[in-house]
Order: structure tokens, then C-alpha cells, then sequence
């Protein structure tokens, strides 16, 4: 059976990049995989998080998840912290763990360039990431390319443990998604949409009211051309709106191109407003029915009981194989 794990980080306010390259894609996902989709918590705070912030950001990943459409009766959704499976193998994936493949992560590299000190979570972090995977023997990963580098670490570090100590780990294979893994800045796409840019019309949040959507599309740099095509070399600006519209839309890119021909970028920007907004609206209203509800808290605490029962079972395995005494065998 094909099965995959994956999350979003509570660190932060999601925008519509999260939506395609990660929201989108789990909704799909759920009806080709055996699916678990967490939020990794325990992964949020290799940076300091304002405990206020985190206890409710956490929350509201989760409830975008059911906004979204993941059926959480048959892909369970939990919290990283309350399966405590996670922190216990993320010890065992440190030991398999060199110190110099640790260092050459390109992540921690660019994150310490900008901070005088940093938690030696935040090096160990890619270690913790491979428990997550592993412990859910998932034979698929969604991954965006600055992920791609931790992935490989995954499975050498699986592979290393095998070797040792017997065949106990899955190993993953990546799913690389073409469209909706790159959504960029409105103003500027050659950079990845973030809240952290100053210019608040550069990226759309999930939470932005249709006027903002429309007012903040309106002002999307385009080019001098006028043509509606898809060509990240030549056209970026305008290829990042096409897939925006793709992502929302769920239409390929060849249909939208298509329909654009001859159009130019009025039209086309104003009828990719509304696809927008007719998608998130209805998100919007479910995730403020959910966010304040007993309901959430009922899914997550299910969530963690069903991941527990498959961690939990690796986690033995794995802690037998490796000498240590088990005590509660099932």
C-alpha cells in the first residue's frame, strides 16, 4: 500500500504559496495514498516561537486542513508534539546521524548566515525529519525542492540503519509537484511569496478578504509583452499567475493559455481574481465554524491515538533492533 506523511510548519500566517504547494496537493493526495498529515510543532520551535503564537497557529494549520477537504475520518490529523513516538525516534535518527552531513544541510546553512546563535535543534532538525517519515513506513514524501536535500538524508540515513541493524525502515520516494510548488512574490518573482516581504501587496494570505484578493492581483507585475503565456525563462511574472490560476482552478496550464490567447492581461487577471476567491471564500467560512471548536480538538486528539498505533509499532521495532529492552510489545 502506498502511504504518505506530510505537514505544514506553524510558523507563520499562510498565504495562497502554501495553499497550492502544500493544502491543495493533500486534498488530492488523500484519494491516491493512505494519507497522515500532521503539524509539526515540535519542528516550529528549533527558532524561538512566541508561546501564545504557536499554541494557536498550530491550531489554525490544523483547521485549514479541514477547510481544505482532507477527510480527517480517513487521513487521521494530529499534532507532532502529542505523538511522543517522534521525539524518541528523532533520538535514534541523531546516533545514525553524521555530524558532517548534518553541516552540509543547505537550510541550516542559510538560516545560522543571519543569526548570531542558533539551537542545536535547528542542526538537528533534518534527523527529526527522518523520524517523522520513517516511523510511518511512508513510501511517499511530497517534497518542494529545499526539501529535496533533507529527503536524501531520509533515506540514507533508513538505508544505514537497515544495513546495521536489519531490515526495519521503508525507504521514501519523493512526489515532486510541478505546478503549485513555486508560487512567488506578486512584485517581484524571482523571490518566494512570504509575509516577511514589506510590501504587503506582494503576497495573498488565506485569510484575505476578496477586496484585498482583487486590489492586491490588480497591482501583480506583468511584462511588456501582453501575451498570456506559461515560460518561467521568459515570462515570469505572467507564468506565476498562470499557476496560481492552475492551482485554484485545477485546470492545466494549456487550457489557460488557451482561453488567454489574444485576451491580454486584463481580462485574464480580473477572471483569475474570481477563481481565487471563489476557492477560498468557502475555506474561509469552514475554518472560522472549526478554529474556536470543541471539534478541533476532538479530530486532533483521534488523530494522535490512530499515529500512535502505527509509530508507536516502529518505534519498537526499531528500538529492538537496536539492543534496547522493550518492555510492552503488542
Amino acid at each position: 500500500m502506498k502511504r504518505i506523511l506530510s505537514g505544514i510548519k506553524p510558523s507563520g500566517d499562510l498565504n495562497i504559496g502554501g495553499y497550492g504547494g502544500a493544502l491543495s496537493q493533500f486534498v488530492k493526495y488523500q484519494h491516491e495514498y493512505e494519507s497522515y498529515f500532521f503539524i509539526p510543532d515540535l519542528h516550529a520551535v528549533t527558532v524561538y516561537q512566541d508561546p501564545r503564537e504557536l499554541h494557536e497557529r498550530s491550531r489554525e494549520i490544523a483547521a485549514y486542513y479541514i477547510a481544505a477537504g482532507i477527510d480527517h475520518d480517513k487521513s487521521p490529523i494530529f499534532l507532532q508534539s502529542q505523538v511522543s513516538a517522534h521525539a524518541q525516534m528523532g533520538w535514534l535518527m541523531e546516533t545514525q546521524a553524521h555530524y558532517g552531513e548534518l553541516g552540509r544541510m543547505t537550510q541550516f546553512k542559510e538560516k545560522t548566515d543571519s543569526q548570531d546563535s542558533v539551537s542545536s535543534a535547528l542542526f538537528t532538525y533534518p534527523a527529526l525529519m527522518a523520524a517523522d517519515i520513517l516511523l510511518y513506513q511512508a513510501t511517499h514524501v511530497p517534497v518542494g525542492d529545499d526539501q529535496k536535500q533533507h529527503l536524501e538524508l531520509t533515506r540514507d540515513l533508513a538505508q544505514r540503519f537497515n544495513n546495521r541493524y536489519g531490515h526495519t525502515f521503508t525507504l521514501p520516494e519523493p512526489i515532486i509537484t510541478e505546478i503549485g510548488s513555486r508560487i512567488m512574490s506578486l512584485d517581484d518573482p524571482s523571490r518566494k511569496m512570504s509575509k516577511s516581504n514589506p510590501n504587503q501587496n506582494s503576497y495573498i494570505l488565506l485569510q484575505d478578504s476578496p477586496e484585498s484578493i482583487r486590489k492586491k492581483l490588480a497591482r501583480a507585475v506583468t511584462d511588456s509583452e501582453g501575451l498570456v503565456r506559461y515560460d518561467w525563462e521568459q515570462k515570469p511574472a505572467i507564468s506565476n499567475l498562470i499557476e496560481i490560476y492552475a492551482v485554484f482552478s485545477g485546470e492545466p496550464v494549456e487550457e489557460i493559455e488557451q482561453r488567454y490567447t489574444g485576451q491580454g492581461y486584463g481580462v485574464f487577471k480580473k477572471e483569475l481574481t474570481e477563481v481565487v476567491v471563489a476557492k477560498l471564500v468557502p475555506i474561509q467560512q469552514r475554518f472560522s465554524e472549526i478554529i474556536g471548536s470543541s471539534e478541533l480538538d476532538q479530530i486532533l486528539r483521534r488523530g494522535a491515538e490512530q499515529a500512535s498505533m502505527i509509530a508507536d509499532k516502529t518505534l519498537r521495532q526499531a528500538a529492538k533492533a537496536m539492543g534496547f529492552i522493550v518492555s510492552h510489545e503488542q
